[in-house]
């Protein structure tokens, strides 16, 4: 299974950004208690879920320094 694109997450709206966001941090909780359980399965969905969490936290992080910046004035 390939990681997800970045491009991918650049496509969310800023709403479904946030629900990923949410959802991601779930799912690698329920990851860490199927490890510390000795039910986790497939370990490679760590590296999946915390790769796509970085991509969405970084989109997030773009659009807010974005909004942020004023405006470039024109000579």
């Amino acid at each position: 299974m390939p990681l997800p694109k970045i491009s991918e997450a650049r496509e969310l709206t800023d709403e479904k950004l946030a629900e990923e966001i949410i959802a991601t941090k779930r799912q690698l909780f329920q990851l860490r208690l199927q490890k510390a359980t000795r039910q986790l399965e497939k370990p490679h969905q760590f590296r999946h879920a915390r790769h796509r969490l970085a991509q969405l936290m970084t989109v997030e992080g773009e659009r807010k320094r974005a909004a942020n910046q004023p405006p470039k004035e024109e000579k």
